[in-house]
């Protein structure tokens, strides 16, 4: 048995669950927050049996496709540090969605 491990933009979080369930997976769903763009993300945990394991890792892949996405980034002050200066903001293009996934051995599954 392994137990998937995926961390997904909050975006493709519902149509994601949606389609495992809908194939016959549990799915346990904990919000959580990205380090990066301090987003909100979903990390979904989920128990397979081996010969599932193929099945469970396509629809991840099928749903959580990649994308472009704008964001402001804040560089340092005008006037160099310690100035009392104004703080300016640009454009940055980032890469979005996908899923990290993480597969883990499973030595014992019990339910009780």
């Amino acid at each position: 048995m392994k137990m998937i491990v995926a961390i997904v933009q909050d975006d493709d979080t519902g149509v994601l669950v949606s389609e495992l369930m809908e194939h016959g997976f549990g799915v346990t769903k904990l919000a959580t927050t990205g380090g990066f763009l301090r987003a909100g993300n979903t990390t979904l945990i989920s128990g397979v049996q081996d010969e599932q394991l193929d099945e469970a890792l396509s629809i991840i892949r099928k749903i959580c496709s990649s994308r472009e996405q704008v964001t402001t980034a804040v560089a340092s002050p005008l006037g160099g540090a310690g100035s009392n200066g104004v703080f300016t903001s640009y454009p940055v293009n980032v890469t979005v969605g996908g899923a990290t996934i993480f597969v883990l051995e499973v030595n014992q599954f019990l339910k009780v």
